[in-house]
Parts: C-alpha cells; sequence; structure tokens
C-alpha cells in the first residue's frame, strides 16, 4: 500500500489536474476562445484509497497556461464520498442534483442542495459525499498550485460520515412543530417544483416509509401543477410511478389512500373558489393586477380554489406546506411566496411551524429554498397581496 499510494495519487492528479492540459490542443484556436465537446475529457470511476462507495468523476475542461484550475462533475451514489483531502489553490463545489454534504476536521458540517455552492479554501481538511438516502452530483472548480491540485489523507470512517449526517441534519435547530406528514410532503413539493427528479424519487420512497399514501403523494403532484405547471407535475406523477414499480418489486405494499372526491353537480366551482379564496386571504382578494386581467381570478377562484381545493385528500394545512415548499425552491415568485406566509398562518400554521418548514427545506433540499422561505417569514408583516 506504501508503494501503491503515491502511483494513484499522480495518476489521480494527472486525471484532474496538470496532465489534463493536454486536452487543450483538443479545442480550436489557441488564439481564440476554446471549445470543449460534452463527453471529450475523461470520465473514470473514483478510485476505492480516495473515495467510500460508487463514485463517478466526469471531467468537463483542464487547467490550461493561463487559469490553472479544472472542472468537473462528479456523482455521488448514496452514502459514497471523498476521503479527508486539502486542496493547495482551493475549491469550489456546486450541486447540480440531490443534497451534498461536507465537513471539515473541527466537526462542522455543511449540507447543500441544488443550486448551493461552498468554497473550501486552501489547505483545510475536508471531505464531502452525498446523504445516505440519495445520490447527488456536483460540479468542482479546483485550482491548482505548484502542479498540485489535492492532496489526498486517511478515509472517512462510518462513524466519521453517519455523525457529519447528523450534525448536517440538524439544521438551525430542532424540529419539534412541524408535523412528520409535513416534513414528508415538503421535499415532495420542493423537488417537484423544482424538476431534480432523482431527489424526487428519494424523497417519495422516504415519504411513503414515514405515512403518505400514495394518493396524498399523487395529490401533492396534482396540486402542484398549478404552481409549477403542467410539466413538472406530470414528471412528478411518472417519478412516484417509477417509486411504486421498484418498491412493488421489492415486495412492499403502500397503502393507497383514499380517492379524491368529485365536485358535487349541485356545486358551482367559481362560487365556492371565491369562498375558499376569501377564508385562505383573509378577505376578499382584488387589486390592480386582477383589475387589468380580472380572467386570472376568475380562473383562479374557479379552478384552483374550486376544483382542486374540493378533491380532498389533502387538508388546506397540507396544501399550503406544499405550496410554500414548491415555491420557495422556484426563483422569481417572491411576492407569492410571502402572500402564501400569510394564507399558511389563516389556515392555523404556527409560526413555529413555519420555522420548521425553513430546517426541513434545509436538511432535504438545501440552503437555496430555505434561505428564500425565512426571507418571506422575514418579510410577511400582515396584509394581503394581490397574488394567489
Amino acid at each position: 500500500m506504501k508503494n501503491r499510494k503515491p502511483l494513484l495519487q499522480a495518476l489521480f492528479l494527472a486525471l484532474t489536474g496538470c496532465l489534463t492540459k493536454s486536452a487543450y490542443a483538443d479545442g480550436t484556436s489557441h488564439d481564440g476562445q476554446t471549445l470543449y465537446p460534452a463527453g471529450s475529457q475523461q470520465s473514470f470511476a473514483g478510485p476505492d484509497d480516495y473515495f467510500s462507495g460508487d463514485v463517478d468523476v466526469r471531467l468537463v475542461f483542464p487547467g490550461n497556461d493561463t487559469a490553472d484550475y479544472s472542472g468537473a462533475y462528479v456523482t455521488f451514489q448514496p452514502g459514497a464520498r471523498t476521503a479527508w483531502h486539502r486542496h493547495p489553490a482551493g475549491q469550489h463545489m456546486i450541486v447540480t442534483s440531490g443534497v451534498a454534504l461536507t465537513g471539515t476536521r473541527d466537526g462542522r458540517v455543511i449540507r447543500f442542495g441544488k443550486g448551493d455552492a461552498v468554497w473550501c479554501p486552501a489547505g483545510i481538511d475536508h471531505w464531502h459525499g452525498a446523504t445516505p438516502d440519495a445520490a447527488m452530483t456536483h460540479f468542482v472548480v479546483t485550482g491548482s498550485l505548484d502542479g498540485e491540485n489535492v492532496v489526498w489523507k486517511d478515509k472517512v470512517s462510518d462513524a466519521e460520515y453517519l455523525g457529519g449526517v447528523a450534525r448536517g441534519d440538524r439544521g438551525d435547530a430542532p424540529v419539534g412543530a412541524l408535523s412528520v406528514r409535513h416534513q414528508a410532503i415538503t421535499p415532495i413539493a420542493a423537488y417537484t417544483a423544482n424538476g431534480d427528479i432523482e431527489s424526487l424519487k428519494a424523497a417519495i420512497h422516504a415519504g411513503l416509509d414515514k405515512g403518505l399514501s400514495v394518493s396524498e403523494v399523487r395529490e401533492v403532484q396534482i396540486h402542484l401543477y398549478a404552481y409549477a405547471g403542467f410539466p413538472r407535475s406530470l414528471n412528478g406523477i411518472a417519478a412516484l410511478m417509477s417509486v411504486l414499480d421498484e418498491r412493488a418489486a421489492d415486495g412492499i405494499r403502500d397503502e393507497p389512500g383514499i380517492a379524491a372526491q368529485p365536485l358535487p353537480s349541485e356545486t358551482n366551482a367559481r362560487d365556492l373558489g371565491e369562498t375558499v379564496q376569501t377564508r385562505l386571504a383573509g378577505g376578499p382578494v382584488g387589486g390592480p393586477l386582477f383589475d387589468f386581467a380580472p380572467a386570472m381570478n376568475e380562473l383562479l377562484q374557479s379552478h384552483l380554489f374550486g376544483d382542486l381545493f374540493a378533491r380532498g385528500v389533502l387538508n388546506y394545512q397540507d396544501r399550503e406546506i406544499a405550496t410554500l415548499s414548491a415555491l420557495a425552491a422556484l426563483p422569481g415568485v417572491d411576492s407569492q411566496l410571502q402572500a402564501h406566509v400569510r394564507i399558511a398562518t389563516n389556515v392555523g400554521l404556527s409560526d413555529e411551524q413555519l420555522s420548521d418548514l425553513v430546517v426541513v427545506l434545509r436538511r432535504s433540499v438545501g440552503a437555496w429554498p430555505a434561505t428564500r422561505a425565512q426571507r418571506a417569514l422575514d418579510a410577511s408583516g400582515g396584509g394581503r397581496d394581490d397574488n394567489p
């Protein structure tokens, strides 16, 4: 092993740093921009000496004479992680799918999700990898100093890894007010909205294991078409079908749950929806936006608050937890997110439950949606919004 490790380290350095500079010649002109076609760089399995579990490394671009850093996608299967290591010139990590963990020797652990970035400064011993339940991919940009971009150390033991998982799971505070049911709905809704299907599948597995019925998971995705669009909702339902097939193959029989209720023939969806909307918002909804486009409020009342809310399966609190989680995972919907914080309190969700929601988002989805949700909690100071 003493003779093998330096050889492996040299090989890994060659693949991830210095020797990949030769790929510069594969591009166009040295005097212009250089294209590295997808798949043109090396891909390889993470060596057992430096990784635990199944890891795939796919290089994207090498360093060159003026920019001594390289980029790569690294995919960790559930429970996989790096060994302890440090980067002489530091490293950026940006999650593209799933949830990542990274820990340092002082016991600090950061849990971060899709779109979140972590900078590891030069010379800090750290490890990074996936959670135990789901795969994770991050894009890393790694600098090189004096021909060296990584110094590998001892492997992360199972005890160190599981301790890191526990510390990363704690978030900012213990979760005591939000029910297990709502904790299970949160990542399902967020991943349905942001389109991260592999993480959604893991969240669905976890939700079913925690007692959600098939009809409840399905109803979350049906409800969210009004907020995230038909494509994300349909993809979410397809993910649920795939998960159910996997679980059936493993002999798991999930509770089907109750069926949605059709709107009674004598009920007018528009009238019902206006009543529901008024209750949720705390008063009649109107304003310049709906004056300019009255059809929008008519559609909201007749379809979203009428047809969808009348289906049952999920109660009003369930639907608001799903809506808040989805909006927190979507960019550019700040006013709607703030409006739904107020709606959530109108349907009986407490400040403590909403604070717990932020913690669960951070644990199960990442810092970005959790930060958005926290900002919405901080900004919602009363009054109504024209957004549904």
